[in-house]
């Protein structure tokens, strides 16, 4: 079954992701498949997150036929990227990862924070990154799992306090490290940016890596589908929008199929 993308994380980090395409494209039709049974990859050894990330490639290839997969997660795109392009020759796969070089051209005193997981900010690809846009600035970096997997569950929380308080010691981090610009490294961080940016204030700017991931997503559409603009539009009845590779409880179905009804995304369920 044809769509336009496949979005993948191993928890709904991505989430935000899919929301700014399909709001620059709504016509575009997407499925978002987190990857439950490995969250969260940035805990685990490369190895270990390139022999997921194939493996929930090929769980999308065995029903579906995207147009592109977006790899709607910082670590799983600095690990696994150049694999998947090695292993699935002919599919086309669009990475995140974190915008040292927007950073860069932004800062005022050359002093950029890197907010990312563990497995992010150690990988060779994202020292890479540094080296090639941002060699001339002090890059701090911290790796916070523990934040990241507050996020994952608390995305139906209405209390935007306890966002507040769960984000200020990675912010006082930055802060006390004088940064003036602070890169969201790991997509989980996007549905708590704004309380981020009030924590950090007027005199830090943050940025991530959403407006390049998207216009390359749009791009490879544009180009594989030149009447795109004639599809059916959304998701179509014909498939789902939300599935996950493992419901550890009951209460987890119901969890995800209420985060599915917030973010008005069909909830599809295990995909095995």
């Amino acid at each position: 079954m044809h769509l336009d993308f496949a979005f993948l994380d191993s928890g709904t980090g991505g989430l935000p992701y899919m929301g700014y395409l399909k709001s620059a494209c709504p016509e575009a039709s997407c499925l978002y498949l987190a990857d439950t049974k490995n969250f969260p990859y940035g805990e685990k050894t490369p190895e270990q997150v390139i022999a997921a990330t194939k493996e929930a490639v090929q769980l999308v290839l065995s029903r579906f036929s995207p147009t592109a997969f977006v790899l709607a997660c910082n670590t799983m795109s600095v690990t696994s990227l150049e694999t998947l392009r090695q292993d699935f020759l002919g599919i086309h796969f669009i990475g995140t990862v974190p915008a040292i070089k927007v950073a860069a051209a932004k800062t005022r005193n050359n002093t950029i924070g890197l907010l990312a997981t563990e497995a992010t900010v150690r990988h060779p690809y994202t020292q890479g990154l540094i080296q090639s846009f941002a060699s001339s600035c002090r890059v701090v970096s911290r790796g916070d799992g523990k934040l990241i997997r507050f996020i994952e569950q608390h995305l139906l929380s209405q209390d935007k306090s306890l966002y507040l308080q769960a984000a200020r010691p990675a912010v006082d981090f930055f802060l006390d490290q004088n940064v003036d610009t602070i890169v969201l490294g790991c997509t989980h961080f996007l549905h708590i940016a704004t309380e981020i940016q009030q924590l950090a204030g007027e005199a830090v700017q943050v940025v991530d890596s959403r407006e390049g991931v998207i216009r390359q997503a749009l791009r490879i559409r544009s180009l594989q589908n030149p009447a795109s603009g004639s599809s059916d539009g959304g998701f179509s009845p014909s498939h789902k929008g939300f599935f996950v590779t493992e419901l550890s409880s009951p209460e987890m179905s119901r969890y995800y199929q209420d985060l599915c009804a917030q973010f008005s995304i069909p909830w599809g369920g295990l995909l095995q």
